[in-house]
């Protein structure tokens, strides 16, 4: 007996002799691998060799898994070589699932290995796995979650809005479970961002009221709870923005910036939850304060306070510009295209076009780096080439253009945009495109059949089609349907349709012969022009008012504004109605990528799918 005890006691330390031997070799090299890819610059190719090194060791299978998920990240992350990521990745994957209790390993390279499968294009390899992970990690709540809204997430890059709201529910519902109420909070908002893309608003209306009752009555981390008041804030300011009600908007609007405020002000010390599943966050503070900035343009876009989308503007890109010099998030992508897109808008408006020419180039530049951002904004690009050429006077580049956008669009407020400018070149252009141009007036009919909902753009076809009754001599329609743009732009504090109808009501009145109400519409029109400001309102009315005192001095009468394709008397330009938002025209918002941190918003309405904050700590990020 005492001789077996004495060979099983001999064995028992041989066998902790070489497994701490193992354990030596495989941290040495483990350590090594680590120092070459935190080195500046890394040294990838070395820390690849010192993990390649670990096999010949012939390592258990559970540092064999890791090795192949370590290698496989490396290369995805830091080379080109993703046939050899592919199969490290599927190594990883395989062995893994052989090896109880070794989630972390299992999870992370599932989740790695579908986002290479969706970046070589193979969504449909993508897909199963995702559904096979989520199916075997309703234990695991962190990477259940996670991986749901991964999945998700795939689902809506295409356009599957249907089985993204579906998983997003599940979500909410196995959050409530497991008794996260931040995550289910998470998978609410994300989901009612989609509903908000799909228009269905009566669904997203209450909702968006549940999920307003669970962000007050959480109580945890203050920078966690800010973030959702964020999130929800912004759906709701940019869903009052889609509709056009600018001033309905404020109140939302100004309790976003100061929540923002609050954020800025708040630490960010880290305290891991108790609960696995709140370890998720929505964005970076600094990506909201973006954000912010970004839904602050469109808002004094639209209301036209153009100094202010300026100012903001350029505060905004400042701090992207500080951002992508630390963060390759391609959400920074999307905010820079978006924002670029509105100061264009705001030089062709302030008169400066050579710069907006300049930009319109920049934001092709950045398109071009990514083919999604690119494919997400064609349509927008084509419009405003054909602003700018409408501002200066190529009216028949400026149809190009505008008939482009179209085809590149089946979003509705997009092509309402693109349809009410596009008549109001057709006007301009006198008889030439008769039968398209009724066609087109008939499409955006605010009176019977106006494609969308928007009060912004329904005010700016009320415009377009008083425009058209001025050209065809049909006064008292034409102040018909200018009263209602008038009625309809001052409910909402929409400043340049306002001017643009007040000028053109003086013209009319003017042509009737009406000097004193013409001047009481004019100076008004001016005034407000100046304030915006609005170069091509301030030329018509300066013109008008020079107009009527020659005819006062004059024995001649003065003829009134030229027809036909120098016509200066559409002030609406450029862009008549709200420029659409994000997430309803590109669908590019700020849907991060679970399990990358925050990054390919497609929302467009700006917002996203939240992403992993902190990884468990058995779980290794190494990226």
């Amino acid at each position: 007996m005492a001789a077996q005890a004495a060979a099983a006691a001999q064995a028992a330390a041989a066998q902790a002799a070489q497994a701490e031997a193992a354990e030596s070799w495989y941290l040495a090299l483990l350590g090594f691998a680590e120092h070459f890819r935190t080195s500046s610059p890394p040294k990838i190719r070395l820390c690849v060799h010192c993990l390649q090194a670990v096999f010949p060791f012939k390592p258990p299978q559970r540092i064999e898994a890791r090795t192949h998920l370590q290698l496989g990240s490396v290369l995805y992350h830091h080379t080109k070589n993703s046939e050899q990521a592919r199969s490290h990745l599927e190594k990883a994957w395989l062995i893994s699932q052989q090896i109880p209790q070794f989630e972390d390993v299992k999870f992370e390279a599932a989740s790695l290995l579908s986002e290479l499968y969706c970046q070589e294009n193979s969504v449909d390899a993508a897909k199963p796995l995702l559904r096979k992970a989520i199916q075997i990690s309703q234990q695991t709540p962190y990477w259940h979650c996670r991986l749901l809204f991964q999945l998700a997430q795939l689902h809506t890059l295409e356009k599957d809005l249907v089985s993204a709201c579906d998983l997003l529910g599940v979500g909410a519902e196995y959050a409530r479970v497991v008794g996260s109420e931040y995550t289910r909070a998470l998978f609410l908002l994300s989901k009612g961002m989609l509903l908000l893309m799909e228009r269905k608003l009566q669904e997203v209306h209450p909702l968006l009221t549940l999920c307003g009752q669970i962000v007050e009555n959480w109580q945890g981390n203050p920078i966690q709870k800010e973030s959702l008041r964020v999130f929800f804030l912004v759906l709701q300011v940019t869903h009052y923005l889609d509709a056009g009600q600018v001033k309905s908007v404020k109140p939302c609007l100004k309790q976003l910036q100061q929540c923002i405020q609050t954020i800025s002000t708040l630490h960010d010390d880290e305290i891991l939850p108790s609960n696995p599943a709140d370890l998720f966050h929505w964005l970076p503070k600094e990506h909201m304060c973006v954000l912010v900035y970004l839904v602050t343009v469109m808002h004094s876009m639209q209301a036209g306070y153009l100094e202010k989308a300026q100012k903001y503007t350029d505060k905004a890109l400042m701090q992207l510009e500080k951002l992508k010099m630390l963060d390759c998030s391609p959400i920074l992508s999307s905010f820079q295209v978006i924002l670029l897109e509105h100061i264009i808008m705001c030089r062709l408006v302030t008169g400066h076009k050579a710069t907006a020419l300049q930009e319109i180039s920049q934001v092709c530049q950045l398109c071009q780096q990514s083919p999604r951002l690119f494919s997400n904004h064609a349509a927008q690009l084509h419009t405003l080439l054909g602003l700018y050429c409408v501002s200066v006077n190529c009216m028949d580049n400026a149809e190009a253009q505008f008939t482009t956008a179209l085809r590149l669009t089946n979003h509705q407020e997009l092509w309402a945009f693109i349809v009410t400018n596009l008549a109001s070149v057709y006007i301009r252009e006198g008889n030439r495109h008769q039968e398209v141009l009724y066609s087109l007036l008939e499409r955006i009919n605010p009176d019977h059949s106006f494609p969308v909902s928007s009060h912004c753009l329904r005010a700016a076809a009320f415009y377009v089609r008083g425009l058209f009754s001025f050209f065809q001599g049909r006064y008292n329609e034409a102040k018909r349907f200018l009263r209602e743009t008038l009625k309809m732009s001052n409910a909402e504090d929409l400043n340049r349709l306002t001017a643009c109808s007040l000028v053109l009501l003086g013209h009319i009145f003017y042509v009737l012969g009406n000097h004193r109400e013409s001047n009481n519409m004019v100076v008004p029109a001016m005034q407000l022009a100046s304030k915006i400001p609005d170069m091509s309102v301030q030329l018509w009315s300066s013109a008008l008012l020079r107009g009527k005192c020659s005819s006062c001095t004059s024995s001649r009468p003065w003829p009134g504004p030229p027809g036909g394709r120098g016509c200066w008397a559409s002030p609406a330009w450029p862009g008549i109605g709200p420029w659409p938002q994000p997430g309803t025209g590109s669908r590019s918002s700020c849907w991060s990528a679970a399990g990358t941190g925050p990054g390919r918003f497609r929302l467009h309405v700006p917002g996203g799918l939240a992403s992993p904050g902190s990884a468990p700590a058995a779980s290794p990020r190494g990226r």
